[in-house]
């Protein structure tokens, strides 16, 4: 087996060395596989993966599923391959890792092609197998850039985590961004090692999830006593560091609340079928005012005992701002001083030549009818809410358009440049809809738009998980929304048509929720946020650039020496 690791290139880690037993035969074999088995392997590790992520939260999968890709990048050099041809191999077994790992954690984005079947189910393919195929290309170029800085014994673990969550930042932010499920969720949904992304943020979390996970590796290859167990001794401590800074981060007692504020989510669990129809827009307001009128306990009156009703996103298939018929329902259902805010598509007059602007917006109603502020969604899903600009006019010649109905799609609303809203009786709102908040970093609007930095007091989250049924898809995004309280170290307030319904507190517990699949109401206190700012929401991810230029200088040094 020894001819395998001759010749041209010698940056690599032994096959044989000092461990023995079971677990190195498996590393051995690994290493030596070759064409499509290699392939098949890092398929079957990545999906492995994603059962780190939320709900599951099996770290012990990840710790296999990147030992396995390790052993894989080992077995890329042989000494009848020379550095590049090495590399190519590298980027194939990534982009077959990321390929597994993001259609086992994402195959649930199959069921809005199901919705409306008739239209969208010869598409499914596109997005269950698609969208992780192309995705996976950001693997395929972190495993490339790892195998590049490769080198014998413990220090290629740093190369490894350098390539890997460099990839992870970029496909976090190129081409409008898509971090979700980002390896740091691993770490990210557990609610001691969650804190630290207060300073470190997502993709500081990231770093260490894969420098933790990947260590294991060296059980089976190590050469020497330290080099065998010394990474998986650091990672071990590092976990405990961890877990040790988020146990004395959290306080013992339940935050304190901010006075005269007390807030309803409704959860309506309305299925996206043809009920939720525009003609059946008296049925729907009804049902949201009913739901919001039922009174929470027995000694309650309904929307008399609350400050603040809030319903999810998209909450109507109408226009409700020009329906004043609806608004007159909703104007006589809420008492003087209580604020509904809710989700709704809205228009825009368009100007002379110009065709009509839609905006998925967060509109805030109080009794007259008055409408007060507005926040227009900034990060739309490209393909659900708009079609991308070079693709527009050719998608729509043969007929096609994005899932949801608006003619043209939906408008960002960055020309506008609001990121706070302002609603009566609370302290400035940091609005998002549905999936704006996964995407570290972009909560606060001076992140965005420059100028001073921005006070608000907590995130307010709306959104309709509908699209995605029971599956993991409502919880993985929860779970996200959630680790944005903790970095920005404000409050959550999450509004969900089907669930999860949540008011988080600036430290990710969770004062208050509704399950997926549930209809109801959630009566409950609104948390204050915390005093100051978090290193992170000052800093952003710059923590997490320092970490990562120190552990590719780590690599760097250690491929330079055996050179």
């Amino acid at each position: 087996m020894s001819h395998a690791f001759d010749g041209a290139d010698s940056h690599v880690a032994p096959v044989r060395g000092g461990a023995t037993g079971p677990l190195a035969h498996f590393a051995q074999w690994v290493i030596l596989t070759s064409g499509w088995r290699r392939v098949l392997i890092a398929f079957l590790a990545g999906a492995v993966g994603a059962l780190a992520m939320p709900p599951f939260g099996a770290l012990p999968a990840l710790i296999l599923s990147l030992s396995i890709a390790i052993w894989l990048i080992d077995g890329a050099a042989t000494g009848r391959s020379k550095i590049r041809g090495a590399i190519l191999a590298s980027a194939v077994i990534g982009w077959a890792w990321g390929f597994g790992y993001l259609t086992a954690g994402l195959w649930w984005l199959g069921s809005a092609f199901l919705v409306e079947a008739d239209e969208f189910l010869w598409a499914l393919p596109l997005g269950v197998i698609g969208l992780p195929a192309v995705l996976a290309l950001f693997y395929a170029a972190g495993f490339a850039l790892a195998r590049l800085l490769w080198s014998r014994g413990p220090a290629r673990i740093a190369a490894f985590a350098f390539g890997l969550s460099a990839c992870e930042w970029l496909r976090g932010h190129l081409f409008t961004g898509f971090p979700w499920n980002t390896l740091g969720m691993a770490l990210g949904q557990n609610l001691w090692l969650m804190q630290s992304a207060s300073v470190i943020g997502l993709y500081g979390l990231t770093l260490l999830a894969i420098l933790i996970a990947s260590a294991p590796a060296t059980l089976a290859t190590g050469e020497t006593v330290r080099g065998r167990y010394g990474p998986s001794l650091a990672a071990c401590l590092a976990v405990a560091a961890l877990a040790l800074f988020g146990s004395a981060r959290l306080p013992a007692a339940p935050t304190a609340t901010v006075a005269g504020v007390r807030l309803r989510l409704v959860q309506p669990n309305l299925n996206q079928d043809a009920k939720f129809r525009p003609e059946n827009r008296a049925d729907i307001i009804d049902w949201y005012i009913s739901l919001s009128d039922r009174a929470a306990a027995p000694n309650r009156t309904g929307i008399a005992d609350v400050t603040h009703v809030i319903w999810p996103e998209s909450a109507f298939p109408f226009l409700i701002q020009r329906d004043p018929t609806s608004l007159a329902r909703i104007a006589a259902a809420f008492p003087a001083g209580r604020q509904l805010i809710t989700g709704a598509a809205r228009a825009e007059e368009p100007l002379p030549n110009e065709r009509p602007r839609f905006f998925n917006s967060i509109l805030t109603i109080s009794a007259g009818p008055k409408l007060g502020d507005i926040y227009d969604k900034v990060h739309l899903v490209p393909f659900g809410e708009y079609l991308p600009g070079p693709l527009d006019a050719v998608l729509r010649a043969v007929g096609l358009r994005q899932f949801v109905s608006i003619p043209g799609g939906f408008t960002s609303g960055a020309r506008s440049g609001q990121r706070l809203l302002d609603v009566k009786g609370l302290p400035p709102v940091a609005a998002t809809i549905c999936y704006e908040a996964i995407f570290p970093g972009e909560i606060l609007p001076g992140r965005v738009s420059g100028g001073p930095p921005p006070v608000p007091g907590l995130i307010l989250n709306l959104t309709n998980d509908a699209w995605f049924g029971d599956t993991p898809g409502p919880r993985q995004h929860f779970a996200q929304a959630r680790l944005r309280a903790v970095e920005e170290g404000l409050p959550l307030v999450r509004d969900a048509n089907t669930g999860i319904s949540a008011v988080v507190d600036p430290y990710g517990r969770i004062t208050a929720s509704l399950p997926v699949g549930v209809e109801g109401i959630l009566d409950a206190d609104l948390p204050v946020r915390l005093p100051g700012r978090t290193l992170y929401a000052g800093f952003g991810d710059l923590p997490f650039a320092a970490m990562l230029a120190g552990i590719g200088l780590v690599a760097l040094i250690a491929r330079r020496r055996i050179a």
